[in-house]
């Protein structure tokens, strides 16, 4: 699902920023993550105590943004932004588990100001 670049560019990451949508909104909210094959794990203390996690219980639709400045003194923005539904998920710890549906990255393999946009396939 992920290209190689993109997988050697995530990790390298430990932050992103979590898009949510509430009853007033979109949420966004930074976050720790784990990537795990073909899904995306959200972790947190007590999350389910969070809006993050009441607005997914709401609407599933997340957004996750990934992204740096990259490793030159240059402005050289990149990163990978998933489109996707989440789950709630309690096994002995909470998470939000993210199923990606879209996948956009920019800077990785190309122009840092060229997108480029797919379907996740798995």
């Amino acid at each position: 699902m992920w290209t190689d670049a993109e997988q050697a560019f995530l990790q390298t990451q430990r932050l992103g920023r979590l898009a949510t949508i509430g009853s007033s909104g979109p949420q966004v909210r930074p976050v720790g993550f784990h990537i795990h094959g073909d899904v995306i794990d959200i972790g947190g203390t007590h999350l389910s105590r969070t809006q993050k996690w009441r607005n997914v219980h709401t609407d599933d639709r997340v957004a996750l943004v990934i992204d740096d400045l990259g490793n030159s003194a240059e402005f050289t923005p990149r990163g990978v932004e998933i489109r996707g539904h989440a789950e709630l998920v309690r096994d002995g710890r909470e998470l939000i588990r993210i199923r990606p549906a879209r996948i956009i990255s920019w800077g990785l393999d190309g122009s840092p100001f060229a997108p480029t946009s797919r379907p996740a396939t798995r």
